[in-house]
């Protein structure tokens, strides 16, 4: 005999999720730069420099003058030969009136004035030394620098972003079901 059954055959449901996942991308592109630099101006301003030399005591020292100095020379040494024998007469006047004091002015003038001085041996140089005189003045320079600021033109890139957002999708991959069934059942 057989007994009656009942027969259950069941299955569970599954979901299904399917997920594309986001994408972000993000670009930055390069700023436009541009730097130019001006030139500096530059003045340089010179005053040239001075070399003097006077020659006229070189050449005076080798009895080589021009005509107005020979006879301004002459004409002082005239000038100072005089003033010497004035000298040396108003000497000799005052030995004459003070004749009473010791000594004999009467011989010992006539003996200076009969005997030239003797001139004296010596080594000179012609021209004299330091005859020539040298002057110098130095070049004046001057520099102006007038700098220029570089000029620096800059232009931003804003960054270029995209993103496309994810997606999660859910389904059913399968249903659930429930199947009953009974088996052996007497049959009335």
């Amino acid at each position: 005999m057989r007994l009656p059954q009942i027969r259950m055959e069941s299955q569970m449901a599954q979901i299904q999720i399917q997920q594309t996942s986001s994408r972000q991308e993000i670009r930055q592109p390069e700023a436009d730069i541009s730097i130019r630099q001006p030139h500096a101006e530059v003045s340089i301003e010179t005053q040239p420099s001075k070399l003097t030399i006077d020659q006229t005591k070189a050449w005076e020292d080798m009895g080589l003058m021009h005509i107005s100095r020979f006879i301004e020379k002459y004409a002082n040494d005239g000038r100072q030969g005089v003033m010497d024998g004035i000298a040396r007469r108003v000497k000799q006047g005052n030995g004459l009136m003070k004749i009473e004091n010791d000594g004999n002015p009467i011989a010992s003038q006539a003996i200076t004035n009969a005997y030239d001085q003797q001139k004296q041996l010596g080594i000179t140089f012609i021209p004299s030394h330091f005859a020539v005189k040298t002057n110098y003045e130095p070049a004046d320079v001057e520099i102006n620098v007038n700098i220029n600021r570089p000029v620096i033109q800059n232009e931003p890139q804003k960054p270029i972003h995209t993103y496309t957002p994810g997606n999660v999708t859910t389904s059913m991959r399968q249903y659930q079901y429930l199947e009953i069934d009974v088996a052996h059942l007497p049959r009335m």
